[in-house]
């Protein structure tokens, strides 16, 4: 049964998906305010016969899959939503964004963000695994699937030090699931910005804010799920979990710049023939420890 939603949580949850969505982007673009005061008096861009409905719906979905994955998470000690599958309603948000992706790079009706759209179906196909089976382990570990239960198990060790492989898979595919850094290439330079080549005003500024979103919401996820939640010496639950969210979320963002881009089909191949392997090694471990 889902746990009853304290009030505070209806304030804190999206003004705590806010800060850490405007810190995103401040931190990554420097000067977000007047990036938004740019787009915001921008025209939308018209291409030939484009399906307006389906762009404005995947430009909308992205922010809201990211809104969507991030209630199950816990602030503090509660999440704003308790359920029971709270790991499986976070991974499905990720079958949202797929859509919303491939639904803007359809609806406008241009070759770029066609082939951007495309490039991510593939990308997903290679991260959808491995990250599966790292959010599974967390949850074995756990003996559950609720984001409460996952961070009460890890009350003597964190997840994260005894499941590292896991843990570094959940990172790499955080990075794919926000296509961010080196895993952006369904936004890339070599198809004129992919995705978003004909996206310009409120599109592109509301498909900007729900990547930066998705970005802190995959952040935030490692905390309940690898580095022990709340848990912390003399602070309070829920500033642990800021500050917690806070670090994972500046590796991230830093790690923009810092790697080369990788190809679909290398990420493919490394995907099926590493990453796969060591989640299941791992899986296997901790399914072991725990009988």
């Amino acid at each position: 049964m889902p746990e009853l939603t304290p009030v505070w949580t209806l304030v804190a949850y999206p003004v705590a998906l806010g800060a850490f969505t405007f810190a995103a982007a401040a931190f990554d673009t420097g000067r977000p305010l007047s990036r938004v005061a740019r787009l915001l008096v921008q025209q939308r861009r018209r291409t030939l016969l484009p399906d307006t409905l389906l762009v404005r719906v995947g430009v909308a979905g992205l922010l809201a899959a990211a809104v969507l994955a991030g209630i199950v998470l816990p602030l503090g000690d509660v999440p704003l939503l308790g359920l029971d599958v709270g790991i499986v309603w976070f991974n499905a948000m990720e079958v949202c964004v797929w859509g919303a992706l491939w639904l803007t790079g359809w609806g406008v009706n241009s070759v770029p963000p066609l082939v951007g759209g495309y490039r991510f179906i593939a990308q997903g196909l290679a991260y959808e695994l491995p990250h599966m089976f790292a959010l599974i382990t967390a949850g074995l570990g756990a003996g559950s699937l609720r984001m409460t239960d996952v961070v009460q198990a890890q009350q003597g060790l964190w997840f994260a030090v005894w499941m590292p492989a896991a843990f570094g898979v959940y990172l790499v595919s955080a990075l794919a699931m926000a296509f961010w850094g080196p895993m952006s290439q369904p936004l890339g330079a070599d198809i004129a910005g992919g995705v978003t080549s004909e996206l310009a005003g409120a599109d592109r500024l509301l498909f900007g804010i729900g990547r930066y979103a998705l970005l802190s919401v995959v952040a935030a996820a490692a905390v309940p799920l690898f580095l022990g939640g709340g848990a912390g010496p003399w602070l309070p639950a829920w500033v642990w979990t800021v500050l917690k969210t806070a670090a994972v979320l500046a590796v991230l963002v830093w790690a923009r710049h810092r790697f080369p881009a990788v190809r679909m089909d290398r990420f493919m191949q490394a995907s099926w023939l590493v990453l796969i392997p060591v989640t299941l090694v791992q899986l296997l471990i901790v399914g072991i420890v725990v009988v």
